[in-house]
């Protein structure tokens, strides 16, 4: 039986409107209209990518002979003919990060960083060569490399090797790779690094593993993240930290503002990007409710999602219920979630076990700085399948059909996946670049060899620094209300131990003992 609907003839008022009715497409013309935004869609989504995703060749970056307009062949990376297109992305950048210019046009008649010699791992973005050329202005020699395989964009590394920065990294290395990357930046005959500038502590391993000699001659150490914070305080711990380091991640300028407000809007940059999801209803669970989680699940929850937390610390735990989360085990909801987001800087945090007994398209992936969290390698087995969907994108498939939707192989999502706001970024690379300043130039004895946390008065002045960005204007205290309250009018304003945030988390702890 065949359904026929007879719709109404349509009637014209006159053969000028019946011609402008026939310029909209056919039923024919429509499918190809269809097929012409599909399309479209296409090639906004390859477009918004970096220029690391366009075609290039296979060639190992180590395989081939590359030089920069200049001669020198002291960097390796994808291809250096993108430089151009490299140095647009780091004109954009500076535009938001007007405070870490700002300290470069301070500072750069004095040259605090003369002499320096800074060894640095970190994402290589536009918005770090921004730090990166920063710190070249302010008198620093500079070799880099990539703290993460997935997150360098191409065209910049192109761009600082054209400009004269030995850079070893590109997209998509080998663990292999990663590691000769390193090497290369430390091992350079006639050069040997006094500062090192981390994100995640495998550079510092490295050097102090390989290069002991290096390491103990290196004037001091800056470190962003929680994992190689928790690293540096190992070796504190063990007595084998032989230099002063600066612990940026646990600064309030870190804490609140890289990793609570850059990652409440990156988080859903990378997920849209990767899987196209709409979050509205969807069953959400969040492992750590740290500053990062606090992020993650405010965005989150304002978009409709079900949001739940795991979390090991009471105080945390506590905030998340205030905040109008329920704390949950991982273990007791994991069938039911759509999305498993961790962010605890811990390791086995999702295990294969619980991989095993999610539902048929869960999305699983990482907002830490480590790939530990998920256990990726236990899903590299004869048994599951691995189907690449798109960049950095995965289905692992079991034996009965199930898919989990696997992110960056469980890698940092926002830097892997999408990009982070400039602003807040340049919040990051100025605290960074103010601890190397301090460090470098800081007098004998002042810094033990221990980890140390940024002075409270150079937090401020960081923040400071971006506040013209919103014409706002600082409240100044009368001599009167400094002297009732016990502070200097310039201050600092609040003592070290205040952190900003209405509970404590106790920052420093040792998963390996």
């Amino acid at each position: 039986m065949t359904l026929t609907l007879d719709f109404p003839q349509i009637q014209f008022a006159n053969q000028e409107e019946k011609q402008e009715f026939s310029k909209f497409p056919t039923k024919t013309g429509r499918r190809s209209l269809s097929r012409s935004i599909s399309q479209s869609s296409t090639d906004s989504y390859s477009s918004a990518a970096s220029y690391t995703d366009s075609s290039d060749d296979e060639t190992s970056p180590r395989e081939k002979s590359q030089v920069n307009s200049k001669g020198s062949s002291d960097f390796c990376v994808k291809n250096i003919k993108q430089a151009e297109f490299g140095r647009r992305e780091i004109e954009i950048a500076e535009q938001d990060m007007s405070a870490l210019i700002s300290l470069r046009k301070r500072a750069q008649g004095e040259k605090p960083l003369a002499g320096a010699k800074v060894v640095g791992c970190t994402h290589i973005t536009a918005q770090t060569a921004v730090l990166i050329e920063t710190l070249v202005a302010l008198g620093a020699q500079c070799r880099w490399t990539a703290c993460n395989i997935y997150s360098t964009q191409n065209e910049v590394a192109a761009a600082l090797a054209e400009s004269g920065v030995s850079v070893f990294a590109w997209k998509g290395e080998s663990e292999d790779d990663f590691w000769w990357c390193i090497d290369r930046c430390v091992n350079m005959e006639g050069w040997q690094a006094n500062m090192i500038l981390d994100d995640g502590g495998d550079l510092t391993h490295w050097v102090y593993k390989k290069y002991p000699s290096v390491f103990k001659k290196v004037r001091g150490i800056v470190e962003e993240s929680v994992t190689g914070v928790h690293r540096l305080y190992q070796l504190s711990k063990a007595g084998k930290l032989c230099v002063p380091a600066m612990n940026v991640n646990d600064s309030v300028t870190k804490q609140k503002f890289d990793n609570l407000y850059c990652c409440r809007e990156s988080i859903l940059d990378g997920l849209k990007r990767t899987t196209d999801v709409m979050f509205g209803g969807k069953q959400v669970v969040v492992c750590g409710y740290g500053e990062v989680g606090k992020g993650c699940c405010s965005a989150l929850k304002a978009l409709g999602a079900i949001v739940c937390v795991t979390e090991i610390d009471p105080i945390c735990a506590l905030q998340a219920c205030m905040d109008g989360f329920k704390v949950v085990k991982l273990n007791e909801v994991v069938r039911q979630m759509d999305m498993v987001i961790t962010c605890t800087g811990n390791k086995n945090v999702v295990t294969r076990e619980l991989l095993d007994r999610m539902k048929n398209g869960c999305i699983v992936c990482n907002m830490g700085h480590s790939n530990t969290e998920i256990d990726v390698a236990s899903l590299r087995t004869p048994e599951l399948t691995w189907e690449r969907v798109r960049s950095q994108v995965d289905h692992v498939i079991w034996p009965d059909g199930k898919r989990v939707i696997l992110l960056a192989e469980g890698r940092l999502l926002n830097l892997s996946c999408s990009t982070v706001p400039s602003f807040v970024l340049s919040i990051t690379a100025t605290t960074q670049a103010l601890a190397l300043i301090e460090l470098y130039n800081a007098p004998e004895g002042r810094y033990k060899q221990d980890v140390y946390l940024l002075p409270k008065k150079m937090d401020e002045y960081v923040a400071s620094l971006h506040l013209p960005n919103f014409d706002a204007h600082l409240t100044e205290l009368s001599d009167e209300q400094a002297k009732y309250m016990g502070l200097n009018k310039n201050g600092p304003f609040k003592p070290n131990y205040y952190r900003y945030e209405k509970g404590f988390k106790t920052p420093h702890i040792d998963y390996e003992s």
